[in-house]
């Protein structure tokens, strides 16, 4: 069931409301049926899986409470070991599979081992790490074992943050959904504003993204590099629209019933460095590595090499936990360069930004800053977004070599791609730098504020692509 699909709009309508008629103790039976109902409108027999899990780190988190010593080391790892196991079967086992075939394949030696005719289980990755964090944080001592099976298994299983996020912790989420809420009319219109804008920012914005971006990416071979470097700059604004606008709709759906969801994005393109844009994307999952990777393997506590080496291994780590593909490791491995390069010239950045802001061109230095950081993230989009390892080195080879016209497929396309980028950019410029200013949505002024809800609609129903486009996130 997508988000940007008339089933869920009335799912989501009837879930709400009887949400807030029916009886507290009662409210999260309904919220666990409706999750489960909602996650097998995709693929019914892949609630299995997530059973097993739900089953095997409930007991794990009340024995890792309940034991001392190796033991509690122990049904720690055995947790750890079933989730990536199941990521392992589903996600990765074809991937390790074929390429050791062609490993083999070198020496004349025939790959025993059988492919496997499975699909992905949707969100497997989001709600896998949701769990992950739980044992880990209770292992931790930074959170107290769940005794109440069902509430455990709603914590994996809330249905607005199921399967692409926000991947919430523990001591978040947990302690919400016991918590009773009543029904709050200005909290109502905050979450329903929060899934208009989101909606918005899919329908309008990244699939109208998507239209052109797929046509050249998926005919690499038949364009020029004009026309590459364009659909490269429409997917950065795709994939952030696309993943941003579930975010808000995620968040904005589980605000309408009370709960509070971390923010997952804050105006990524923004930054004026590397290490600023992974502090602003996909915020959820950063820190997650940051917490449960990075810092086990020692941070930045350690040696200049074993540093740089840390941050490498979690961003090639984060590449392939996006897809069981070369071109997401590569797209890792790109980013971890980046920020190991950005950590090596910090002194003379710093230096550089300190002479800007004393003098007259600061602002000219910030939008230079900016859009270098912009176009180095978007270099490596390519390699998130290409068919595979060939097509990506063929898009940027004609970027840089073979420039011509531009592929009109039609006009409208292009005006509408532009018109909704525009949109998003005036939006984002006025939150960024002139926050407590005039106000669109949120005005006193309850005509500006309809005026408002009410423009966002039009251009919905006027700009917005109604194929049932899927997130991009949820093939992850």
């Amino acid at each position: 069931m997508l988000f940007n699909s008339i089933e869920f709009l009335i799912f989501f309508t009837l879930v709400s409301f009887t949400y807030f008629i029916i009886p507290h103790r009662f409210r999260w039976m309904l919220l666990l049926a409706a999750s489960c109902y909602f996650y097998m409108a995709f693929v019914p027999i892949y609630i299995l899986i997530l059973g097993f899990t739900i089953v095997i780190d409930y007991f794990a988190g009340i024995l890792i409470e309940n034991e001392q010593g190796k033991k509690r080391k122990l049904y720690l790892i055995m947790s750890l070991v079933a989730n990536i196991g199941v990521l392992a079967i589903f996600k990765y086992y074809n991937f390790l599979n074929e390429n050791l075939s062609l490993f083999l394949g070198l020496a004349s030696v025939k790959n025993p081992m059988p492919y496997l005719s499975i699909l992905l289980p949707i969100g497997l990755s989001f709600h896998t790490f949701q769990a992950m964090s739980y044992t880990i944080e209770v292992y931790r001592g930074n959170q107290r074992a769940e005794r109440h099976f069902g509430i455990y298994s709603l914590y994996v299983m809330f249905y607005p943050q199921l399967v692409a996020g926000p991947i919430e912790r523990p001591q978040n989420l947990l302690p919400q959904l016991r918590q009773k809420f009543n029904f709050n009319y200005a909290r109502v219109v905050e979450g329903l504003k929060l899934i208009l804008w989101g909606i918005f920012k899919k329908l309008v914005i990244a699939d109208r993204l998507a239209l052109y971006v797929n046509s050249v990416y998926n005919n690499a071979s038949h364009h020029n590099g004009t026309t590459l470097f364009l659909a490269t700059i429409f997917f950065s604004f795709q994939i952030y629209c696309d993943f941003s606008g579930y975010s808000d709709i995620a968040i904005g759906t589980a605000r309408v019933m009370g709960f509070k969801l971390m923010t997952n994005f804050n105006r990524p393109y923004f930054a004026k460095n590397i290490a600023e844009f992974w502090k602003r994307w996909h915020i959820s999952l950063s820190t997650w590595f940051k917490d449960y990777l990075y810092f086990s393997l020692g941070g930045s506590r350690v040696s200049i090499p074993r540093w740089y080496f840390n941050l490498f291994i979690v961003f090639l780590v984060s590449g392939l936990w996006h897809g069981a593909n070369w071109t997401f490791i590569i797209w890792g491995a790109i980013n971890g360069c980046y920020i190991i390069f950005s950590n090596i010239t910090h002194p003379l950045q710093s230096r550089l930004s300190k002479i800007a802001w004393l003098s007259k061109y600061r602002g000219i230095s910030q939008c230079i800053q900016i859009i270098s950081t912009f176009l180095m993230v978007s270099f490596a989009w390519i390699f998130f977004r290409a068919n595979n390892i060939s097509d990506a080195f063929l898009i940027v080879r004609k970027i840089f070599t073979r420039p011509g016209s531009l592929f009109f497929e039609n006009s409208s396309m292009l005006i509408f791609s532009f018109a909704g980028i525009f949109f998003l950019l005036f939006a984002e410029i006025k939150k960024e730098y002139y926050k407590g200013k005039f106000s669109f949505l949120n005005n006193e002024n309850w005509i500006v504020r309809y005026f408002s809800y009410a423009t966002l609609i039009i251009l919905i129903l006027l700009m917005g692509v109604f194929d049932g486009g899927q997130f991009i996130y949820f093939q992850f």
